[in-house]
């Protein structure tokens, strides 16, 4: 479905066939929608279903990786390498993951310069990751795969850097809802105990990953513990 197109379609006195067809798409439990009604209350039904499904409707690219181990929303994945921009943040999770967001988000909107000496905006990618460093917080977003080194412009900030992620091995757990201290930790502990009995052993520290936006409601939301992992002998 072009969203564009779809959008534009709404002005139309009425949903025509295919209109209806794509809001169907949208909000499944929408069946009975009149093909006569105020442009006012179809925008309303409209931006209310891209609220709760935008995270579907946009392809957001994430790092490639290889599932070598599941269950029941554990994994062990394969990552290939890949780029990272990253910054450091002092305090609390919460502000480092606010001031590190904007830090980083200005960098791939525009705030850097290409080899060209020019303003360059970078496609934005999933997950947004936080990881504990002594008294503060690393955030960093992954960088598209089709860029290499050559390509990634050079942030204006010096607080963002540029970095190579090497493949690596990783444990995850997935969760939805809100990332509170509480379920931070429950779910880590919860990791833990499951690549100990799966035989491997944590060798990174803690990351938390988070794929979507904040408009996305709380148990649509995917949310991960992960840590760079080996297989124990």
């Amino acid at each position: 479905m072009k969203i564009k197109s779809f959008l534009a379609s709404l002005r139309k006195a009425s949903f025509d066939v295919d209109t209806q067809k794509n809001l169907r798409l949208l909000c499944p439990r929408v069946s009975d929608t009149p093909m006569f009604m105020p442009f006012k209350f179809k925008k309303f039904i409209v931006i209310s279903c891209l609220l709760v499904n935008w995270t579907d409707i946009m392809a957001i690219e994430e790092p490639n990786y290889l599932s070598m181990l599941t269950e029941e929303g554990f994994e062990v994945r394969k990552y290939e390498g890949y780029f990272i921009a990253e910054t450091y943040l002092e305090g609390s999770f919460d502000f480092a993951s606010r001031s590190g967001f904007r830090k980083v988000a200005a960098y791939i909107f525009g705030k850097n310069k290409n080899t060209d000496g020019m303003s360059e905006k970078i496609e934005m990618t999933a997950p947004v990751t936080v990881k504990p460093k002594q008294d503060g917080w690393f955030l960093h977003f992954v960088l598209p795969a089709d860029m290499t080194k050559e390509d990634l412009p050079i942030p204006d900030d010096r607080d963002v850097i540029i970095k190579r992620v090497k493949p690596h091995l990783a444990g995850s757990v997935t969760f939805s809802g809100f990332t509170t201290e509480k379920k931070i930790e429950e779910y880590t502990y919860k990791l833990m105990d499951w690549l100990a009995r799966k035989d491997f052993k944590i060798i990174g520290p803690k990351q938390i990953a988070r794929y979507n936006d904040p408009f996305t409601l709380p148990w649509r939301r995917r949310n991960e513990i992960i840590f760079e992992v080996e297989k124990q002998n």
